[in-house]
């Protein structure tokens, strides 16, 4: 849509108020909202002021001015407002320069797009993420000096066969048994569904939705593949329809990479491949199907991921999901079909549109367009330094004997080792003023300063179960 288009659309749909969007660079969604009547087509230009001091990671108190652009081609009808309400995501500016703001993950996500035409090797990027999330019953938690706890609940968990729920019905969802069980052990198709047509709504196409691996109510929902921003722009909506819809049907549903001791967690396998027109770059003859182009992108992955991980996993629990031999795959291999591989080669269709990888090891508590981003730009190092990924690895990496693990480089086993291996290893991030150092810097002072440092210092319940009687 044109500005001009954007308005008309509102004032079909009854609009009575614009909410403005825009993401943090930590990757959660902000907002502001201003009368309907306000809307004209010079705030797309001009835009709407707000307090860069008060968003995380954006700017000091004497620099706070900031703008926000409405991007009229994101505009939809807001679908849990009670009054119609037409919501646009922004792009941030700086207001005295009117330059785009250099810590803007969207403009991050832009600039890498601009980097990839520019080097002429495709002119197109497209991402599937599929983003695994827990939908729970209760949620309770609680931090003090003298305590801490937190404790979930769900009618699925396989902790309740023994509840007294007047009268307990049984059908739990045994620990690890959650992958695809039909009702009544699986009680969230319909809330599913109605987040499938609610992501319907706000435009974006669902191709699967399905019960996950962990008992409590994991699931998953499957978007159709997208340009990177695109993509992007639309997981910020997927998150927000999943909290919201769990929010209205009396449930809360989370993302967070692991929740429930002992049973799997919520990853983001992203799917990903590159195009020049309609012609796709990663089929070939080579292993799996794939083309030369296609092995380079994953070497440059694979030898990069250390550092990605301090962006598309980039929280403290992220690592109690990236444990070695337990789920998520830590080790730095890549193979066909193999789910125990970091890079996996699907082999549902041998259709040359539908040759892609899938990068196995992010969460969903990633900032989309900063991974997405950043993903590509590893890539595109190992397209354009010629790095090839070696030889797969076709067995079960989980089994492997430690002596046969040795000589497979593995991801970091937590958030301050993957902080340090991006800060030692983000040249590639810089090409073509992608990241700023500025932006790295900011990211790394941020995560190590308010999130490591707070939990280094938390007294752990476990630690009164190992140590309080020595």
């Amino acid at each position: 849509m044109t500005p001009k288009e954007a308005i008309e659309f509102g004032k079909k749909n009854g609009a009575v108020m614009v909410d403005l969007k825009f993401t943090d660079l930590l990757g959660q969604w902000q907002h502001t909202s201003i009368p309907f009547g306000q809307l004209s087509e010079s705030l797309f230009e001009e835009g709407a002021g707000f307090d860069g001091s008060s968003i995380r990671g954006f700017q000091p108190i004497n620099q706070s001015d900031m703008l926000l652009l409405p991007d009229p081609t994101t505009a939809v009808m807001d679908p849990f407002t009670k009054h119609p309400t037409l919501s646009f995501i922004c792009d941030i500016q700086d207001t005295l320069t009117r330059q785009s703001y250099s810590r803007d993950p969207r403009y991050i996500a832009r600039k890498a797009i601009a980097y990839l035409k520019q080097t002429g090797i495709a002119d197109i990027a497209y991402f599937g993420p599929e983003a695994e999330f827990f939908i729970f019953d209760d949620v309770r938690y609680s931090t003090a000096p003298n305590h801490t706890f937190y404790r979930v609940d769900s009618v699925e968990g396989a902790w309740n066969t023994g509840a007294d729920e007047g009268p307990n019905l049984g059908h739990k969802v045994r620990y690890k048994g959650g992958y695809f069980p039909v009702s009544p052990s699986d009680t969230q198709m319909d809330l599913r569904t109605d987040i499938c047509l609610t992501l319907a709504k706000v435009g974006i196409e669902v191709e699967v939705s399905h019960h996950e691996v962990a008992t409590a109510g994991q699931g998953e929902i499957d978007m159709r593949f997208d340009s990177l921003l695109a993509m992007a722009d639309k997981l910020m909506w997927f998150k927000h329809v999943v909290k919201n819809c769990a929010y209205q049907a009396g449930k809360s549903a989370t993302f967070m990479p692991k929740p429930i001791t002992g049973d799997n967690g919520n990853g983001m396998h992203i799917h990903q491949s590159l195009w020049r027109g309609s012609t796709p770059l990663f089929a070939g003859d080579e292993y799996a199907g794939m083309s030369e182009l296609a092995l380079y992108y994953i070497g440059g992955i694979l030898k990069h991921s250390r550092a990605l991980a301090g962006i598309s996993n980039a929280t403290t629990n992220s690592y109690k999901r990236l444990v070695p031999g337990f789920e998520a795959p830590v080790n730095l291999a890549y193979s066909s079909r193999n789910r125990s591989a970091a890079i996996r080669i699907s082999t549902y269709s041998s259709s040359p549109k539908s040759r892609r990888i899938e990068v196995r090891y992010p969460d969903p508590t990633a900032n989309p367009y900063l991974t997405f981003a950043a993903m590509l730009m590893a890539g595109l190092d190992g397209i354009k330094n010629k790095i090839h990924p070696g030889e797969p690895l076709d067995k079960d990496l989980y089994s492997l004997s430690p002596e046969e693990l040795q000589s497979v480089p593995a991801m970091p086993f937590g958030l301050d080792q993957a902080l340090d291996a991006l800060e030692a290893d983000h040249e590639f991030l810089l090409q073509g003023d992608v990241f700023t150092k500025d932006c790295i810097q900011m990211w790394l002072d941020y995560k190590r300063e308010n999130e490591l440092a707070v939990v280094r210092r938390a007294v752990h319940p476990l630690e009164y179960q190992l140590y309080y009687d020595v």
